[in-house]
């Protein structure tokens, strides 16, 4: 059932009719096509493709005056780790209007706050948005820019190897050790923290999962550390990304962070790709050097604009 309010020129919704769907769809594909990226980040494009989702919240700004008008904007919000994630989209027809980024973000606040407020990431990504545009849009909003996200890349084959032992990951078997090291490990990190069994069990659905890419490192009878890939085939050329590593707090200092990179890399490589990349918080400097002596180097950075809105507001 459709859950539906109208917050000035948008409507938030907590479920996509068919014909919403279809819009979002459309609308992601012009701005994937036109700025050569895609326009949201995988934890909320996995909530919007999961039609059960109990996290998924859309908000939906209409080109028209009607809802059954094409979409000028979109935007998105999930709530994890006790942080919200917002991402914007908006159709490059109208970016001329900056009407349309301001109402989405109002929009999306709006809602965070009936919903009793907190913090947000509010993630822009390279596609699209200018920084003349954003700023517009989040003044007097209490957004400000904060984190930076680095996307670093390197070539294949990597020269190096490991004899650190892996496994690939049995589905049905390996979800409750890895979510527990997986939650200890990103204890506080906004978007790869607090994961659940039903987050996980989303991931398991997508037509990219590959149980032989998730890499699992066991030492004394437990799960010490994990590297997890996954393959971009529609990208040109074809990548392969580090999509989640880490290593369990019981067992620092070994060197597991690099050696599972570098496993990963040679799974990848196992593959047929030429070309990997992974995304790294740009204040994660440990990890950024780590990734840098692995060869990586900075692709781009991604930006989040950061606030925290009292609840109440209506």
């Amino acid at each position: 059932m459709l859950v539906a309010s109208v917050v000035m020129a948008s409507e938030i919704v907590h479920r996509l009719t068919e014909q919403q769907r279809t819009a979002v769809d459309r609308l992601l594909t012009v701005v994937a096509d036109h700025d050569g990226a895609q326009p949201l980040s995988d934890h909320l494009l996995v909530d919007l493709r999961d039609p059960q989702s109990t996290t998924y919240i859309g908000v939906l700004a209409h080109a028209g005056t009607g809802v059954d008008s094409g979409l000028a904007g979109y935007a998105q919000l999930q709530a994890g780790n006790g942080v919200w994630s917002l991402e914007v989209v908006v159709d490059p027809a109208h970016r001329d209007d900056p009407t349309v980024l301001s109402a989405l973000v109002v929009a999306a606040s709006a809602e965070i706050s009936l919903r009793g407020g907190g913090a947000v990431n509010w993630w822009v990504l390279p596609a699209g948005l200018g920084d003349a545009d954003v700023e517009a849009a989040v003044a007097g909003t209490g957004f400000a820019l904060g984190r930076e996200l680095h996307q670093m890349r390197r070539s294949l084959p990597i020269e190096r190897t490991t004899d650190v032992a892996v496994r690939a990951f049995v589905v049905g078997r390996d979800e409750a050790a890895w979510l527990q090291v997986n939650n200890r490990a990103f204890a506080d990190h906004p978007e790869q923290g607090g994961w659940t069994p039903a987050m996980l069990a989303q991931r398991e659905h997508e037509a990219w999962f590959d149980p032989a890419g998730f890499l699992l490192h066991e030492r004394d009878g437990r799960l010490a550390a994990f590297c997890w890939t996954k393959v971009h085939g529609d990208t040109d050329p074809p990548m392969g990304e580090i999509y989640a590593i880490a290593v369990d707090p019981d067992f620092p200092g070994l060197g597991l962070g690099s050696a599972l990179t570098t496993a990963g890399l040679d799974h990848l490589t196992g593959r047929g790709l030429r070309v990997a990349m992974l995304y790294v918080d740009a204040g994660n400097t440990g990890a950024v050097t780590m990734y840098e002596h692995l060869g990586f180097t900075i692709d781009h950075t991604d930006r989040a604009y950061l606030a925290v809105l009292e609840g109440g507001a209506g």
